[in-house]
């Protein structure tokens, strides 16, 4: 009897602890007036600043409708720009909020980070870039390629991987920086570039002359990209993660920048629930009962901020594909909010 009340007042214990803990982040935002979010150091289609410093991207769009369902405001955010190498340190160190920058999603991240991934944004794959006047058709004639490729990345181990599983010698040409990588691949330094599929394509808007340069038909890993928080805070994990649940629900619903004033009068038991003008969702989270509808006024749902930053109708032109909704023979899926 002793050892069964001596447990019970273990569990009691860390219950209190975790309450204790599961609001900080997202009062240090609330009090701070400001969501410091992790980006890349410029990659198009993702995550990407003008010359007047305005940030475009999809993974920028998770932080805006972050910043709109917790403040109110899409605007108030710091973006950090993040190699591939500092990214983690930064989440671990508490100087960013949630890590919002074209990450793939592991076992080992997931557990030996201090972190969690929230949900997909891009299902990605790794592919290979090289010159037209190569004459590479596939992967397979890569055999003692030099490839160029960003360290600090799953991309070096998929590398190893591919080639080693098909019987073929390569040379390793490793930077710190995409940037680096892909300036030094335009220069000759070495014959392919390895990246995402999606990264890829943004690359090669960079390059002088794009027509020049073709991605290989191979797709030679899973890479489901998606933001990242810290361990301990299981209030701000739910937010990140049903801020992008939001995004997704709100396409299958057919709710919209447009329309999202007018769906506010349905009759509709799920609309209701999702707008919050039926039940009480939005307060359980710690945020307001319109949250989702701030989301959508911010920047759209899913498929909208697909098709604006990454889709056929932006200068990547890559089809929506696997990253559809399950129900439009794609893959991308979010849990209902109910």
């Amino acid at each position: 009897m002793k050892r069964v009340s001596l447990a019970l007042t273990l569990v009691a214990a860390t219950a209190l602890s975790v309450q204790g803990v599961s609001a900080q982040t997202l009062k240090t935002v609330q009090d701070r007036g400001m969501l410091s979010c992790g980006v890349s150091q410029g990659l198009p289609g993702f995550s990407s600043p003008d010359d007047k410093g305005n940030w475009t991207g999809l993974d920028v769009d998770v932080c805006r409708a972050l910043a709109a369902a917790v403040l109110n405001d899409p605007s108030k955010i710091k973006f950090v720009p993040l190699s591939a190498k500092d990214r983690f340190t930064a989440l671990q160190s508490g100087e960013i909020d949630v890590l919002s920058r074209n990450t793939t999603w592991t076992v080992s991240r997931d557990t030996s980070l201090g972190a969690n991934f929230t949900g997909v944004t891009y299902y990605d794959g790794q592919g290979f870039m090289v010159k037209k006047s190569l004459k590479v058709n596939s992967a397979l004639e890569l055999n003692s390629a030099s490839v160029c490729v960003q360290t600090g990345t799953t991309t070096e181990q998929n590398l190893a991987d591919f080639f080693k599983g098909n019987n073929m010698k390569y040379e390793v040409i490793a930077f710190g920086t995409i940037d680096e990588a892909v300036k030094a691949y335009e220069s000759g330094r070495c014959d392919v570039f390895t990246d995402d599929a999606s990264g890829l394509y943004a690359s090669r808007l960079k390059l002088a002359n794009p027509a020049d340069h073709v991605v290989l038909p191979e797709i030679i890993s899973k890479e489901p990209l998606g933001p990242m928080v810290r361990h301990g805070d299981d209030q701000w994990f739910d937010i990140v993660k049903w801020t992008l649940f939001a995004m997704v629900n709100a396409e299958e619903l057919g709710v919209t920048q447009k329309n999202v004033d007018e769906m506010l009068k349905s009759d509709k038991p799920e609309m209701k629930r999702v707008l919050g003008t039926d039940g009480n969702l939005g307060e359980q989270l710690g945020l307001t009962k319109d949250w989702v509808v701030r989301i959508v006024k911010a920047v759209g749902n899913y498929g909208e901020a697909f098709e604006r930053n990454v889709g056929t109708g932006s200068p990547l032109g890559i089809a929506r594909g696997i990253n559809n909704l399950w129900n439009k023979g794609g893959i991308q899926y979010a849990p209902p909010i109910r």
